[in-house]
């Protein structure tokens, strides 16, 4: 099982459910390490003062708030640490809501609640209770110091927590400059054309048929240059044509879609990736 990170309990009315926080995903980026070209030797960050021009020590750096260009308020530790929220150790939830009226543009990360001791009785009838009725629970809880909005729901019998935004850290869409005018808005025709396009390619939520293409690429790429193979480089895809007659675009990915779907268009991609690959050379 994975790691514990916090231990706590959930408290909703009268019941507390002691739990621990494990987490619920294990990203798989490829992560690269900065080289001198010049000799493979690692590239090492050093703290320096703008002003002297000299390495710092670490004991020597404060925090500042910067208030204006170059004026900066310093805070110290301990004023800090007077602010900080009580590590209750507990997840309250103060109300419970309906997850379809939650945005998800909200959820931050997620983890795993799992059973500390003896609580698998009321951990199962927390789960069992949401599970029936819809709802998810909205609590705050601290976690390293930090106070964070959270969500809690079920997920094939054990609960998940989800770190949310606030309200005032998500840009709303009247800030962006996406406007409807009568140039832009569709036509019925256009609007029946793309629903019938959604409705084709629509199917049932299967995450395992989705891979990351592109991390495997990278992998196989570092695997044949330490075997000390040749690198073939091919030529960048000519990017897609700017849509110009909408509703000949819908009507063409309508009856594509009807011959065999998404699939299709994925294997010319492929195709004339593989036609460019052998025109540029690399060595390793």
């Amino acid at each position: 099982m994975p790691r514990s990170i916090w231990s706590g309990s959930i408290s909703f009315g009268l019941v507390n459910v002691p739990v621990k926080l494990v987490t619920a995903t294990a990203p798989k980026d490829v992560r690269f390490h900065q080289l001198h070209a010049k000799d493979d030797g690692r590239i090492i960050q050093k703290r320096f003062c703008s002003l002297e021009e000299t390495e710092v020590d670490y004991s020597e750096i404060v925090k500042g708030y910067e208030i204006h260009r170059g004026e900066y308020v310093v805070i110290e530790p301990g004023e800090l640490e007077s602010l900080s929220p009580e590590a209750s150790r507990s997840i309250d939830i103060e109300e419970f809501v309906d997850l379809a009226e939650i945005d998800p543009l909200f959820f931050e990360h997620s983890y795993y609640l799992v059973p500390d001791g003896a609580s698998e009785r009321p951990y199962a009838l927390l789960v069992e209770a949401m599970a029936g009725t819809g709802k998810v629970g909205i609590g705050r809880f601290v976690l390293r110091t930090k106070q964070y909005l959270a969500a809690l729901r079920p997920r094939n019998g054990a609960l998940v927590l989800s770190t949310m935004l606030f309200a005032d850290e998500v840009i709303e869409t009247s800030d962006l400059e996406v406007k409807t005018t009568s140039d832009t808005r569709p036509s019925e025709r256009e609007l029946s054309m793309a629903r019938q396009l959604v409705g084709s390619l629509s199917a049932e939520w299967e995450p395992d048929k989705y891979k990351d293409d592109y991390r495997q690429k990278v992998l196989d790429l570092i695997e044949a240059k330490a075997a000390g193979n040749e690198i073939a480089v091919p030529e960048e895809p000519e990017r897609p044509a700017p849509v110009v007659d909408l509703m000949a675009a819908l009507e063409a990915s309508l009856a594509r879609a009807k011959e065999g779907g998404p699939g299709k268009q994925e294997n010319e991609t492929d195709e004339k990736q593989s036609s460019g690959r052998g025109r540029k050379r690399a060595t390793a």
